[in-house]
């Protein structure tokens, strides 16, 4: 049977991830001072005007400003209305509701029965959260969002080194695979937006893009002359980021995680401290999907868990294995609930996530990256036994 999929990505200037950054570099700053704060920071970005809002209680001393400004001059803004030392910045910062703070300080659990260490904290809100793994990539990530992350990091690797000075940086890019019996055969489609200087030509552009962007990322063995490429399709991108669009805060939450290859709970990343499960639990099903699947308890792993406001335990755990598990779904099901601890505390605690490690994820997808612990494939060999 052959089927096509198709995933997107976009560069750190697109404006919804230019609100990514600073949501998350505010959050590592406050983080290197104060590891317990609690924060959810959202920002807003059009034309000329940038709005940080949301809930922060902490005793760090942040200038918030100053630190979106340096992001922005790090994006590579330094020209036009949204130019790092012209644009206009309005900030709307309050501290966590005593409401759900009450909730997250002290879990149901703690309250009600005493608990152990790890009952100390509720979930900070309600929702599900999806994790996911496939063999499809050596970094167990789906194909089509894995070659789109990485078109999008070449289109700013080659303007930030110079290669293609004449690029700016917003832009966007899509790969669409075509699979045959579940197996990937060849990339059908390849779209490459980049805005652009207004006096570099069409032909230039879609020649540089083609030879130092498509053809370094796109395996040879997967293109063939069928390949559609599509490089600006409309014509011109001189206009980009938050001066051509407004942005926001958690709107690429597709391109974050799995790039359409699974459900999502809904629930946004950048800006949001460990304790809200919309973050920290989402990463954890990464965690578990991925060692399941390296432990070869499945080939491809989809796991869902759902959490009541001040909570510790999750309400629900769900597994998918798509027909490729070693064992029936339930069954993997008890694996997930007897191997890995899912209340709060402990997936801080296991995932070691009371560090400024955050603005790192808030471009290019947030999984399927050496170095972030929820990477980790440190429980395989504690898995391995069910397969016996």
């Amino acid at each position: 049977m052959k089927k096509f999929f198709t995933s997107e990505s976009v560069t750190e200037g697109h404006p919804d991830k230019v609100c990514d950054n600073i949501s998350d570099g505010l959050l590592d700053a406050i983080l290197a001072v104060d590891p317990m704060a609690r924060t959810a920071i959202e920002c807003a970005a059009a034309f000329d005007t940038l709005l940080i809002m949301g809930e922060v209680t902490t005793t760090a001393n942040i200038d918030y400003e100053a630190k979106a400004r340096e992001i922005i001059k790090e994006i590579g803004y330094d020209f036009g209305t949204f130019a790092y030392d012209k644009c206009k910045i309005v900030t709307a910062i309050h501290t966590q509701s005593p409401d759900i703070a009450m909730g997250v300080n002290a879990s149901l659990e703690k309250k009600t029965e005493g608990g152990d260490e790890a009952d100390q904290l509720g979930a900070g809100d309600q929702g599900m959260m999806f994790g996911y793994a496939c063999r499809e990539t050596k970094e167990l990530m789906p194909l089509t969002l894995s070659l789109s992350h990485r078109l999008a990091k070449r289109l700013t690797d080659v303007r930030k080194n110079g290669l293609l000075g004449y690029l700016r940086p917003d832009g966007k890019t899509q790969v669409t695979v075509e699979y045959v019996d579940g197996f990937a055969q060849r990339v059908d489609t390849v779209v490459v937006s980049t805005q652009h200087d207004a006096d570099v030509s069409q032909e230039q552009i879609r020649e540089d893009m083609k030879k130092y962007v498509i053809d370094e990322i796109i395996p040879a063995k997967l293109m063939d002359k069928n390949t559609k490429i599509y490089i600006n399709p409309t014509g011109r991108f001189e206009i980009g980021g938050p001066e051509g669009d407004s942005g926001l805060t958690g709107r690429k939450i597709i391109v974050d995680t799995y790039g359409g290859r699974c459900a999502h709970g809904g629930g946004a990343f950048s800006g949001k401290d460990p304790t809200k499960v919309d973050r920290s639990a989402a990463y954890y099903c990464r965690y578990i999907a991925k060692n399941m699947v390296a432990a070869g308890l499945a080939d491809e792993l989809e796991i869902q868990v759902a959490y009541a406001i001040g909570v510790a335990n999750p309400v629900s755990v769900f597994v998918d294995s798509h027909g490729t598990g070693k064992l029936d779904d339930e069954a993997l099901a008890e694996v997930v609930k007897k191997e890995f601890d899912l209340r709060p505390y402990a997936i801080i605690r296991d995932l070691d996530l009371r560090k400024p490690v955050f603005k790192k994820t808030a471009a290019y997808g947030h999984f399927g990256y050496k170095g972030f612990t929820w990477e980790y494939t440190d429980r395989v060999d504690a898995l391995k036994k069910y397969l016996s």
